[in-house]
Protein backbone atom coordinates (compact mmCIF):
# COMPACT_ATOMS: atom_id res chain seq x y z
CA UNK A 1 0.00 0.00 0.00
CA UNK A 2 2.99 2.73 0.90
CA UNK A 3 4.49 1.49 -2.10
CA UNK A 4 1.71 1.98 -4.20
CA UNK A 5 0.97 5.66 -3.20
CA UNK A 6 4.99 6.30 -3.70
CA UNK A 7 5.05 5.24 -7.24
CA UNK A 8 2.04 7.32 -7.54
CA UNK A 9 3.51 10.17 -5.48
CA UNK A 10 6.64 9.82 -8.22
CA UNK A 11 4.50 9.26 -11.35
CA UNK A 12 3.03 12.63 -10.66
CA UNK A 13 6.57 14.70 -10.35
CA UNK A 14 7.79 12.82 -13.52
CA UNK A 15 4.79 14.54 -15.15
CA UNK A 16 5.87 17.66 -13.98
CA UNK A 17 10.03 17.14 -15.87
CA UNK A 18 11.05 20.33 -17.10
CA UNK A 19 12.15 19.05 -20.07
CA UNK A 20 8.24 17.22 -21.11
CA UNK A 21 7.24 20.65 -19.71
CA UNK A 22 8.77 22.74 -22.53
CA UNK A 23 7.34 20.35 -25.39
CA UNK A 24 3.81 21.12 -23.76
CA UNK A 25 4.40 24.94 -23.08
CA UNK A 26 6.93 27.45 -24.39
CA UNK A 27 9.07 29.34 -22.20
CA UNK A 28 8.42 32.68 -20.84
CA UNK A 29 10.48 35.59 -22.10
CA UNK A 30 12.60 36.57 -19.20
CA UNK A 31 12.26 40.59 -20.43
CA UNK A 32 8.46 40.63 -21.27
CA UNK A 33 6.34 39.99 -17.66
CA UNK A 34 2.64 39.62 -17.97
CA UNK A 35 -0.17 42.65 -18.22
CA UNK A 36 -1.51 41.50 -14.69
CA UNK A 37 1.70 41.04 -12.86
CA UNK A 38 2.25 45.06 -13.80
CA UNK A 39 -0.92 45.99 -12.75
CA UNK A 40 -0.37 44.03 -9.37
CA UNK A 41 2.94 45.61 -9.12
CA UNK A 42 1.46 49.09 -9.37
CA UNK A 43 -1.45 48.56 -6.98
CA UNK A 44 1.15 47.37 -4.47
CA UNK A 45 3.28 50.74 -4.41
CA UNK A 46 0.22 52.91 -4.89
CA UNK A 47 0.06 55.69 -1.89
CA UNK A 48 -2.92 56.81 -0.45
CA UNK A 49 -4.15 60.15 -1.63
CA UNK A 50 -6.79 62.19 -0.42
CA UNK A 51 -9.58 60.46 -1.49
CA UNK A 52 -9.01 56.95 0.07
CA UNK A 53 -7.62 59.31 3.42
CA UNK A 54 -11.26 60.70 3.13
CA UNK A 55 -12.66 57.10 2.69
CA UNK A 56 -11.39 56.08 6.07
CA UNK A 57 -11.99 58.97 8.33
CA UNK A 58 -15.95 59.32 7.50
CA UNK A 59 -16.96 56.76 9.17
CA UNK A 60 -15.29 57.47 12.28
CA UNK A 61 -15.87 61.51 11.75
CA UNK A 62 -19.34 60.41 12.02
CA UNK A 63 -19.50 58.26 14.84
CA UNK A 64 -17.27 61.36 16.98
CA UNK A 65 -20.01 63.89 15.35
CA UNK A 66 -23.33 61.82 16.63
CA UNK A 67 -21.38 61.08 20.12
CA UNK A 68 -20.41 64.55 20.92
CA UNK A 69 -23.67 65.48 19.64
CA UNK A 70 -25.74 62.92 21.98
CA UNK A 71 -22.79 64.19 25.27
CA UNK A 72 -24.30 67.68 24.67
CA UNK A 73 -27.52 66.80 24.17
CA UNK A 74 -28.20 68.81 20.59
CA UNK A 75 -31.36 68.18 18.40
CA UNK A 76 -31.79 66.35 15.86
CA UNK A 77 -32.37 69.13 12.97
CA UNK A 78 -28.42 70.51 14.25
CA UNK A 79 -27.08 66.63 14.74
CA UNK A 80 -28.09 66.13 11.13
CA UNK A 81 -26.91 69.50 10.33
CA UNK A 82 -23.54 68.82 11.30
CA UNK A 83 -22.97 65.47 10.05
CA UNK A 84 -24.30 67.22 6.71
CA UNK A 85 -21.33 69.25 7.29
CA UNK A 86 -18.57 67.01 7.77
CA UNK A 87 -19.90 65.21 4.60
CA UNK A 88 -19.53 68.18 2.92
CA UNK A 89 -16.01 69.27 4.36
CA UNK A 90 -14.54 65.84 3.64
CA UNK A 91 -16.17 66.10 -0.27
CA UNK A 92 -13.96 69.53 -0.23
CA UNK A 93 -10.83 68.03 1.14
CA UNK A 94 -10.98 65.35 -1.59
CA UNK A 95 -11.77 68.11 -4.43
CA UNK A 96 -9.21 70.29 -3.27
CA UNK A 97 -6.27 68.19 -3.75
CA UNK A 98 -7.08 66.39 -6.84
CA UNK A 99 -4.55 64.84 -8.84
CA UNK A 100 -2.65 66.38 -12.12
CA UNK A 101 -5.10 66.17 -15.39
CA UNK A 102 -4.02 62.96 -17.02
CA UNK A 103 -2.68 61.37 -14.18
CA UNK A 104 -3.47 57.67 -13.32
CA UNK A 105 -2.81 55.97 -9.90
CA UNK A 106 -1.72 52.99 -11.91
CA UNK A 107 1.54 54.27 -13.15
Amino acid sequence: MVEAEKMVRENRLRSLERERMYTIFAPLDVNEPLPRELLIEARRHRTVGRRELAGFLWLPALVVVSLVAQWIQLNAPVTLASMALLLVGLVVFVRSGGRKEGSSPLK
